[in-house]
Order: structure tokens, then sequence, then C-alpha cells
């Protein structure tokens, strides 16, 4: 019973990948080293996306 358990897992998941929905648990801003934001991005900040709530997700620059 648990492998029938564990292949539904993994099934679930590559259906998800199928479909360009990645499963990330958690906030998806916060997987992206982003955070929230009210209102637009400011330097040294750049909008990668929307927040649940609706902010910006805005992630700082990183030079190299």
């Amino acid at each position: 019973m648990r492998i029938l358990y564990q292949l539904l897992v993994v099934l679930f998941l590559m259906l998800q990948g199928a479909a360009g929905q990645p499963f990330i648990p958690g906030d998806p801003c916060e997987a992206q080293n982003g955070r929230c934001f009210p209102g637009i991005c400011r330097r040294p900040y750049y909008w990668v996306g929307t927040c649940q709530n609706g902010f910006s997700c805005c992630r700082k620059y990183v030079e190299v």
C-alpha cells in the first residue's frame, strides 16, 4: 500500500511538470529569492512576478 502511495505522488509531480506548472512548496516569491513589495519594484530590485497577496515580487540585482 505504501508503494502505491509513493507511485501516486510521483505521478502527480510528473503531471504537474508536463503541464508546465512546477510544484514549489511554500511561497513562490521566496523560492525565487524575492521579496514582496507594494507597488512597483525600485532599485536595486527588479520585478520577477506577483506575490499571492497581489504585491510585486522583487529580486535584488546581483553583480558578478
